[in-house]
């Protein structure tokens, strides 16, 4: 199973339209199953650093099938620390992450950031939600 472009626009525009609906701007990134970028944008006046933040927590999420969040109480274990390092350090641990799921198997990781960790899951989660 693989994720579409169209897939992944539609994912990122759902998410765009939750920050609105929150009252923030955010980055959000869409990456294949296997941690690749397929859709990214950035609403006027986000924050660039939110740029790299939700493209990490989208391929954290999508590595390990779960919510980026869910992560960040073992980011700093060996075997976290050293999964992140040999997948090249692009992977963040922290809120604002989700799987992309497909009939019970990861298709891809949704992630954003820009707001709060809890408002960048809630947009995350909007967008993987709409599929």
């Amino acid at each position: 199973m693989s994720l579409s472009l169209e897939e992944a626009n539609r994912i990122a525009a759902e998410a765009i339209g939750k920050a609105r609906a929150l009252g923030i701007l955010i980055n959000v990134a869409v990456c294949d199953a296997g941690g690749r970028l397929v859709a990214f944008q950035r609403m006027d006046g986000a924050i660039w650093a939110g740029a790299y933040g939700s493209q990490g927590k989208a391929v954290a999420s999508a590595g390990f099938g779960r919510p980026s969040g869910d992560l960040t109480e073992r980011a700093d274990h060996p075997t976290f620390r050293g999964i992140v390092a040999a997948e090249g350090g692009h992977m963040f641990l922290g809120q604002g992450g989700v799987p992309i799921l497909r009939d019970g198997v990861v298709i891809g990781g949704c992630g954003v950031g820009g707001g709060t960790g809890q408002q960048d899951e809630e947009c995350a989660q909007a967008g993987a939600d709409c599929l």
